[in-house]
């Protein structure tokens, strides 16, 4: 189950305006996948991410391996003692 989050979390801030560059906060971060989620839901999240997997795979993969960077720690599981 949390990998099926992660890996939405991941498509949501991939197809977000968000960029490296801009080095954003964890708040927005969170805010862009919530608010990518509910523009385009799960199932287009992933059909924009195939699509520019297929547009521009060099600049996707890129941009995939920051946003697997960006969401460490934001969809992690806390851990209980």
């Amino acid at each position: 189950m949390i990998s099926i989050v992660k890996d939405l979390a991941a498509e949501a801030l991939f197809v977000s305006s968000l960029q490296p560059s801009e080095s954003p906060s964890r708040q927005a971060v969170e805010q862009a996948v919530t608010a990518m989620i509910l523009l385009h839901g799960s199932d287009g999240c992933a059909a924009e991410v195939a699509s520019e997997f297929g547009d521009h795979p060099e600049m996707a993969v890129r941009r995939m391996h920051w946003v697997h960077h960006e969401l460490i720690g934001v969809v992690t599981p806390a851990v209980v003692n």
